[in-house]
């Protein structure tokens, strides 16, 4: 396994999910609902810059590897799933919405595991519509770990639901978009199965 500062830094975002998930269940004479919130919120918000400049870095630096290209989108896969799922516990996400991110994620996730095996993974490669889903769950999920007035203003709750209602219509989109990218590999490989 490579190590260089890159793929420390995902290894950092990896450790930083139990942190999102587990500032919830601090006793409330440590933590405040709020406080719990906003700390959740910023340890997210760092956990989601790690993952730009880790690349960043790793393009940078030419420090591009196997195993980053791997263990990356399992962290980013690992982060939304965590606060999602803490989300739907402490009733600010329909277990619906996150139902459909999660699932969409395995999905492709299998999907992209099976056309690089057989040497098509070009065939679904980051589009710039999984691109705008992912910046539009990165801005929902620490908003709806706020849950408050951002600036005594902006009403965290209102603005993350919304932004994640459209992150899982792109989400089903851009599942499907990879899907039919993919069909004519599937439908050629599984013959007369389909």
């Amino acid at each position: 396994m490579p190590l260089n500062i890159p793929i420390l830094l995902t290894w950092l975002r990896v450790a930083l999910i139990p942190l999102v998930v587990g500032v919830f269940y601090l006793p409330d004479a440590w933590l405040s609902p709020f406080g719990k919130g906003a700390a959740s919120c910023a340890i997210f918000i760092i956990a989601a810059v790690t993952d730009w400049f880790d690349g960043f870095l790793a393009r940078r630096w030419n420090e591009t590897s196997a195993f980053g290209a791997f263990l990356d989108p399992v962290a980013d896969k690992l982060m939304v799933a965590g606060a999602l799922l803490v989300l739907v516990e402490f009733g600010k996400v329909n277990a619906v919405i996150a139902f459909i991110i999660i699932g969409r994620e395995i999905t492709i996730s299998a999907l992209r595991e099976w056309m690089a095996q057989i040497g098509a993974s070009k065939s679904v490669a980051v589009s710039s519509l999984g691109k705008i889903k992912t910046t539009a769950q990165m801005i929902a999920i620490p908003m709806l770990l706020f849950d408050g007035h951002l600036f005594g203003v902006i009403d965290t709750e209102y603005w993350g639901s919304w932004f994640l209602a459209v992150a899982a219509v792109l989400t089903v989109w851009s599942m499907l978009y990879y899907l039919r990218k993919a069909w004519p590999l599937i439908k050629e490989r599984t013959g007369n199965v389909l």
